[in-house]
């Protein structure tokens, strides 16, 4: 299908990654309505950073995932839904692991009961990399084992089977993107990769971190984006699980100290215990195989490669260093 003349609705707009998804679909010329989280100062979260020019191209949508009502209310007269509403502080799962059930598993059966009730067609849902846990062989293909090491990953693991649960017994239009750990611009302090720029930026003398021998597939926000746009395009991929993911594999440790390098510093690293998972829930080799993903699409990132992840965190430390971003951030202190 092409997205095209299409009114298409993003849950979880307010986000990182939605919010920029929100932006890439508007400038394409797409009709968005935008489902933010409601909140009592009517923050539309990063979408109140966008242009002048994207917010008044906007239907903003304030609600809650978990009200199945208001869901169908923000889907009504929709055509596409592109589902990236969700609890994802894998931190915070420990927490208030409840939470996650709701409006991981709840809101993505919200969706899927409502496509199903007012015909959309499509629906894309965003899974994660860490469904799979710490890596049995790499790279990592779709038919990898499905691991919940954290109660994050747990509340992943069963939303993505509600959603092709509804493709497989109703027709639901479904197509789950399965993006390995995405990067850039906006991202939460409490991801690695800002974590540490901001620690430099603000002129800490040591970086703290948690473990640093893990490795991970970093994807640039942009190529998240594109391969979005590309799944709801893609016929041929409905009822199926897609990796995106750059095919780069690298360390914690490696990445702070690349970071360190294009900053300018060179910083000893401290290990956190605050930060330290519990040992069996520690998600040790994430490496994506997303040879799926170019044959149904032709999709290839961007920012893929050793040198592209280098030009990625090049991209994302110039938008952090910039006072008014780095404003937003406390280095000081773990936020869950």
């Amino acid at each position: 299908m092409d997205l095209d003349g299409k009114t298409i609705l993003v849950t979880g707009a307010d986000g990182f990654i939605g919010s920029h998804l929100v932006e890439h679909l508007v400038r394409r010329g797409c009709r968005v309505r935008a489902f933010v989280q409601y909140n009592s100062f009517g923050s539309r979260g990063w979408l109140d950073d966008s242009p002048a020019d994207i917010r008044a191209e906007l239907d903003v949508f304030a609600g809650d995932i978990r009200d199945p009502h208001g869901v169908r209310t923000a889907m009504t007269g929709c055509d596409v839904v592109l589902h990236l509403a969700a609890l994802i502080a894998i931190p915070y799962s420990y927490h208030s692991p409840d939470t996650y059930v709701d409006t991981n598993i709840k809101g993505t059966l919200n969706v899927v009961q409502a496509a199903r009730a007012l015909d959309v067609e499509r629906v894309v849902h965003t899974s994660t990399s860490e469904v799979y846990g710490t890596a049995r062989f790499v790279p990592i293909t779709e038919a990898h084992p499905l691991q919940g090491q954290s109660p994050y990953s747990a509340s992943k693991i069963g939303a993505d089977q509600i959603a092709l649960s509804f493709h497989a017994a109703f027709g639901v239009p479904v197509t789950v993107i399965r993006p390995f750990n995405t990067y850039g611009p906006r991202q939460s302090a409490r991801a690695v990769i800002p974590t540490i720029i901001t620690q430099i930026a603000q002129g800490a003398t040591e970086l703290r971190l948690g473990a640093i021998h893990p490795t991970r597939d970093f994807s640039h926000v942009s190529d998240t984006v594109e391969g979005f746009v590309r799944l709801a395009e893609c016929d041929a991929a409905l009822g199926q699980v897609v990796n995106v993911g750059s095919g780069f594999e690298i360390s914690i440790g490696d990445t702070a100290a690349l970071i360190a390098r294009v900053m300018h510093r060179d910083l000893p690293i401290r290990c956190d215990d605050e930060r330290l998972r519990p040992a069996d829930s520690e998600v040790e080799r994430l490496w994506a195989d997303a040879s799926l993903m170019r044959a149904l699409t032709g999709w290839s990132p961007r920012f893929g490669g050793a040198d592209g992840f280098a030009l990625g965190l090049a991209d994302t430390i110039d938008w952090f260093t910039r006072p008014g971003n780095l404003a937003r951030y406390d280095a000081s202190r773990y936020a869950l």
